[in-house]
């Protein structure tokens, strides 16, 4: 399972949900479900977007979790 550790880099930078979506140009329901780990897909355009406005890789945000470990 890949887990999305948005709010774990949102925090790291010290950046608001409502900041971090006027930087990346999504809406803050998208945002808000991308960062509550609900996210069935990603597009690479966000992720790029979100990795710009955090200074990040997407390894920093993006990881693999065995399903077993749950």
């Amino acid at each position: 399972m890949i887990v999305i550790n948005l709010d774990v880099m949102m925090a790291k930078r010290k950046i608001g949900l409502t900041e971090l979506a006027g930087k990346v140009g999504i809406t803050l329901a998208n945002l808000s479900i991308l960062k509550n780990n609900k996210a069935k897909a990603v597009r690479l355009e966000t992720l790029d977007a979100i990795c710009k406005a955090l200074d990040c890789q997407p390894g920093d945000i993006l990881e693999y979790v065995d399903d077993q470990e749950e």
